[in-house]
């Protein structure tokens, strides 16, 4: 496969002086990519291509050629961690993790674990995201309160993406739901999204989950939580409408820059491209036309 650039052979004084702050990693590759797309890593070996198919030894070799291939087009990558976990594959996304530090160091990696316990549970669950895998930032489920979130935020520079609107139509059982007993009755999302803004955000580590099919609601997020960081699924298979994600979420600096950066993740559509043995040229085909759409949609 022939590449725009040797992602093998990066200097490797740039693997090692990658930066540690999760938010200047996520503007510098969003700058030298023009590139908001984060590309999820959610590995199902039924669905692999070729002689992959159903080998989950063959996880870390389809999700590398992935990022080997899409490295240059993406603002971030998004490994979900059941994925690995669930085939025994925990070494796997370890050898990931480092592949990904490797051929692309200045690309943060979120760990999509969607942690959500308390004091000493919460502070190994940080520890394996930050420490054992070296992930740049976290999925966290924020529903036990502060002292669930704190943990991860003790990681200078790591960035914890609470979950506030999610795109799945059971999220309305308790994310839509008014709070009597806080001033204005706000929407429980709408809730998250000003602790996340304001009083959690202790050390401008925290961003939110919003799915890209609730513009409405990604708006309203965006009013709330002005200068937060999105992380924006659902856009793809799961049917989200790029432009309007944009339209929704993303504000810019008068330079032009992103004054609340979103971070829009596609999975299934740019890894299951093909089923074939281009499946890595077919899924940069679909990241670049992804990655292109959502930059003419900031106009």
């Amino acid at each position: 496969m022939s590449l725009p650039r040797p992602l093998l052979q990066l200097d490797q004084d740039a693997f090692y002086n990658r930066p540690m702050n999760f938010l200047d990693m996520l503007a510098g590759a969003e700058r030298a990519n023009q590139s908001m797309l984060c590309v999820g890593l959610d590995p199902e070996p039924t669905r692999f291509p070729g002689r992959l198919k159903g080998d989950a030894n063959k996880i870390y070799d389809f999700c590398a050629a992935i990022v080997d291939a899409t490295a240059d087009l993406v603002s971030s990558f998004k490994p979900q961690i059941a994925y690995f976990a669930a085939h025994r594959a925990e070494g796997q996304l370890e050898r990931l993790m480092e592949h990904m530090r490797r051929v692309a160091p200045q690309v943060p990696i979120i760990l999509d674990a969607k942690r959500g316990d308390i004091g000493s549970t919460a502070e190994q669950y940080a520890r394996e995201a930050f420490e054992r895998y070296g992930a740049d930032a976290v999925t966290l489920s924020p529903f036990m309160g502060w002292d669930s979130v704190a943990p991860y935020l003790k990681y200078e520079g790591k960035g914890a993406f609470l979950l506030c609107r999610t795109s799945n139509p059971g999220g309305d059982d308790l994310q839509n739901q008014r709070l009597a007993s806080v001033e204005g009755q706000p929407l429980l999302y709408e809730h998250v999204a000003r602790l996340a803004q304001g009083p959690w955000n202790l050390n401008g580590q925290l961003g939110l989950v919003v799915g890209a099919t609730y513009p409405a609601e990604i708006e309203r997020v965006r009013q709330i939580a002005p200068t937060v960081p999105l992380l924006i699924p659902g856009v793809g298979a799961q049917g989200g409408d790029a432009a309007a994600t944009v339209k929704a979420g993303w504000r810019a600096k008068p330079d032009g820059s992103s004054a609340g950066p979103i971070i829009v993740n596609s999975s299934r559509a740019i890894l299951y491209a093909s089923s074939e043995g281009d499946y890595a040229q077919a899924a940069r085909r679909v990241a670049q036309q992804t990655r292109d759409l959502l930059e003419a949609a900031k106009g």
